[in-house]
């Protein structure tokens, strides 16, 4: 079973994809997009089809404090346009403090300032879908 991870931001969607075995989960590509999501609607519709994913794992920014602030509404609504589209259940993650995760690995490995800022979302969607992936091959 392959799985497709997505990290939403304001500007742009991390995207990570698991083996074929859904055990492993590698950084796939950064889509940049603008508010409107019908594009990259599109876009994760095609790497749906085109990679035969059978399901999508979200990330889901909440507050420290377990609240839903706006960007996980973003992230609710984001989920709900695609399940307009696609027809394989998409789970909604917490990811609190996966792109601190993320930059706190770059750093370690010296990443240059401009490249961490290339890459850094496509690592938080890989986070996110390795741990994913972690908590349900338990």
């Amino acid at each position: 079973m392959r799985y497709l991870g997505l990290d939403l931001g304001s500007r742009t969607l991390g995207v990570a994809m698991s083996d074929k075995s859904g055990t492993i989960a590698s950084s796939l590509e950064v889509i940049r997009h603008q508010e409107d999501y019908d594009g990259l609607i599109e876009k994760v519709a095609t790497l749906v089809k085109d990679n035969q994913v059978e399901e999508i794992v979200l990330g889901y920014p909440k507050n420290m404090d377990n609240t839903i602030g706006e960007k996980g509404k973003l992230s609710e609504e984001f989920k709900a346009k695609l399940e307009q589209v696609l027809d394989i259940p998409i789970h909604l993650v917490d990811e609190r403090l996966t792109t601190v995760e993320a930059q706190n690995i770059l750093l370690s490995n010296d990443t240059s300032r401009k490249k961490r800022k290339q890459v850094v979302d496509k690592l938080a969607a890989t986070i996110i879908l390795q741990s994913y992936l972690d908590r349900k091959g338990r």
